[in-house]
């Protein structure tokens, strides 16, 4: 319960955070969000009771619901479009690098000295967003003609020439100003459905490909496996994710993205095929001495193989392929779908390990299985179009 409450929290973010990212800008949404984890950080360091740590971790999920959501939004809005997709990638880098630290530094300080680590990017997140400007797009937007030539400027460089772009998100918006406000029936309109169901089947296989069951209790497969040191396992999972996620932020945008999450996909088969197997093995009394390494090589190749395309590429596309009209409401369900797998996993892997360890590995496997084949049929190319480009190549 206490691990999967952070995603029930986080489901309640990302019904908010399109409609607050609207209203207040993205940046005004980075700041709420980031006070919602300081609070909720000090909550369970006060903490006293069970209560006040399901609070704190509630609050803290609040937080990073909302973050989920406008960070990829923010980071899409504000980059050129050679940049777009290695940018967003490097939030996931950030991402990944955060819980890499984590992992490292719980497995040395208690976890009240845990929680207090987590107000460090907070802080530094308040302070920064007083250096950074607001997105163009959204000043635009909101009609805030001189802010938004001001903001793509210092965004593109005082020498620049932003002439022309200016002019594209301008006519872009116009044309989207004539549309209705958007509600959530809109989203089911034959001009949206489809970047609808991608954004919505893309965040479902990479949830219920198990990445939190397996990050969340990854000592435990460890230990469970028969490895004499589930920490040492631990460990190798903490620092293998950073270089990949790297790779990944390298080859987005050479490789492109539907190629990344194939590959990604087939990587995280495998992964999890070999944990299911070694998991299998155990319970046949059969190869006792492969048991430890094949779950430990299928964990950390699962984690290598989701690290380099699964884990960000996702939310690239959930950044691109939405028209502005309904970017705040199609990414709140987008993310929502996303937390609501992410509790799924989080929530039931115990349950699952009791009923059958090899079937539970087995099953994530199938979704990877699943995941390549539906990218394979369904999912465009957004690699060096603008938003505007995606947008007609989705509708054409």
């Amino acid at each position: 319960m206490f691990g999967s409450i952070l995603t029930i929290g986080a489901m309640l973010g990302a019904i908010t955070s399109g409609r607050i990212a609207d209203f207040i800008g993205r940046k005004g949404a980075m700041r709420m969000s980031a006070c919602f984890c300081i609070t909720g950080w000090l909550a369970v360091f006060f903490s006293r009771g069970p209560f006040s740590l399901d609070v704190g971790r509630i609050l803290t999920g609040y937080g990073i619901g909302v973050f989920s959501y406008v960070v990829p939004i923010f980071i899409a809005e504000i980059a050129p479009k050679n940049l777009r997709g290695g940018l967003t990638t490097l939030n996931q880098l950030m991402i990944v690098t955060g819980s890499s630290t984590a992992f490292l530094i719980g497995s040395v300080i208690t976890w009240r000295g845990l929680a207090l680590t987590g107000l460090v990017p907070c802080i530094f997140l308040l302070v920064g967003l007083c250096f950074v400007p607001e997105s163009p797009r959204w000043l635009a937007k909101v009609g805030l003609q001189k802010e938004f030539r001001v903001a793509l400027q210092k965004l593109r460089g005082k020498d620049a020439d932003v002439t022309r772009e200016a002019a594209e998100i301008q006519v872009y918006l116009e044309n989207l100003q004539a549309l209705p406000k958007a509600k959530l029936l809109n989203l089911f309109e034959s001009k949206y459905i489809r970047s609808v169901i991608i954004g919505v089947a893309l965040m479902v296989f990479q949830q219920f490909g198990g990445i939190n069951g397996i990050g969340f209790y990854a000592s435990e497969t460890f230990a469970s496996a028969g490895l004499s040191s589930a920490k040492i396992g631990t460990i190798a999972y903490a620092c293998i994710q950073i270089p990949i996620t790297m790779l990944g932020a390298i080859l987005m945008d050479k490789s492109g993205r539907r190629p990344l999450m194939m590959i990604s996909s087939t990587g995280t088969f495998l992964g999890s095929f070999l944990a299911g197997t070694s998991f299998f093995l155990k319970g046949q009394g059969l190869l006792l001495e492969w048991v430890p390494i094949l779950a430990i090589a299928g964990v950390l190749i699962y984690v290598s193989a989701f690290s380099i395309g699964m884990g960000a590429v996702p939310w690239v596309i959930m950044s691109e392929i939405f028209p502005i009209n309904i970017k705040g409401i199609a990414g709140s369900l987008v993310v929502l779908v996303n937390w609501s797998g992410a509790w799924a996993v989080s929530f039931t892997f115990n349950f699952l390990m009791d009923w059958s360890s090899s079937g539970t590995f087995f099953v994530y496997s199938g979704f990877s299985v699943l995941t390549v084949l539906y990218v394979a049929k369904f999912v465009p190319e957004t690699k060096g179009k603008t938003l505007e480009e995606i947008q007609k190549s989705i509708n054409s």
